[in-house]
């Protein structure tokens, strides 16, 4: 995971992004389109409320996050993505398949497939409420 998130955040800086820093990566992956409630953001980033809170306040401060009013409950924020950060889950999602390809390359491409899915199932196993499959 470490080399994973070094090579994602190396562009970062020439790409416009060199604002975020390594700890707002746990949160974009767990942003889900339509936004999320903090609490849930929390959770699937795995991170204490009062991190998840102080990450997402560094990311509205910097533009690549929004609160607004959850339609199901006005009492309630989502959190969601601003242009900015649609920008950057774009760059970062262009970057994770640079990634893989070149992993895949070095592992075998039939291995690296295997691997990956052994690892979906690994985690669809521990989390079901999370699974993919």
């Amino acid at each position: 995971m470490r080399e994973f998130r070094q090579d994602l955040g190396a562009e970062r800086e020439c790409a416009g992004f060199g604002d975020v820093r390594e700890p707002h990566f746990q949160l974009f992956g767990n942003i889900r389109m339509g936004g999320v409630r903090l609490t849930e953001l929390a959770d699937r980033a795995q991170l204490s409320l009062a991190a998840t809170s102080e990450l997402v306040n560094d990311l509205v401060d910097l533009g690549y996050l929004v609160r607004r009013p959850d339609p199901a409950d006005g009492r309630a924020k989502l959190i969601d993505l601003t242009e900015r950060g649609r920008d950057l889950m774009g760059m970062a999602g262009a970057k994770v398949a640079d990634i893989e390809q070149r992993w895949s390359t070095l592992a075998g491409e039939a291995d690296f497939a295997q691997m990956c899915a052994t690892m979906q199932r690994l985690l669809d196993g521990l989390n079901p409420d999370d699974s993919r499959g």
